[in-house]
């Protein structure tokens, strides 16, 4: 898929085109090592089933087989620990989180990233991945090993960003 050109049209986008300059889940930059992949995450549950359910053409089909999805309503109790973790998007704008070419925020932008795009806002979003782990080690200190019932809006918020926190 390397040098492939995606158009995107969807709800949020009407033909956005990137070029695919990596291999499919490969050439990550060094500071960037996500535990969970795009489809692991869609099948775990996250975002309350409701992120993707426009946007399908743009990825693999195989990433949305038994994903947890609703296509009416952002619904809980999809996620894998079923708390709601997430902002509304209005409050990602509004803090500044948004990059232009991923209007849906850091789950797209890894998305596309991990099928090979890479774009100026890189370096930022594997930063703000690497912040997340002060809520790991959260965890970690005031949790028994594989108690997955603690901390569990934590727990779903750093699934959101690629992080296994199913198995501490």
């Amino acid at each position: 898929m390397k040098n492939q050109i995606i158009t995107v049209n969807d709800l949020m986008q009407q033909d956005y085109r990137y070029q695919l300059a990596a291999p499919v889940g490969r050439q990550f930059h060094p500071d960037f090592k996500p535990a969970l992949t795009p489809k692991e995450m869609l099948q775990l549950g996250v975002f309350g089933g409701k992120y993707m359910t426009d946007c399908r053409d743009e990825f693999p089909a195989s990433w949305f087989k038994q994903a947890r999805l609703c296509h009416d309503y952002h619904d809980p109790e999809l996620n894998f620990f079923g708390v709601n973790a997430s902002q509304p998007l209005s409050e990602w704008r509004r803090k500044g989180w948004i990059y232009h070419e991923d209007p849906r925020g850091w789950f797209q932008w890894y998305c596309r990233y991990y099928l090979g795009r890479r774009c100026p806002d890189d370096e930022r979003q594997i930063k703000r991945r690497r912040a997340m782990r002060r809520h790991l080690a959260q965890i970690i200190k005031n949790c028994h090993g594989g108690d997955i019932h603690c901390r569990r809006k934590q727990r779903q918020a750093l699934l959101h960003w690629a992080y296994n926190v199913i198995e501490l």
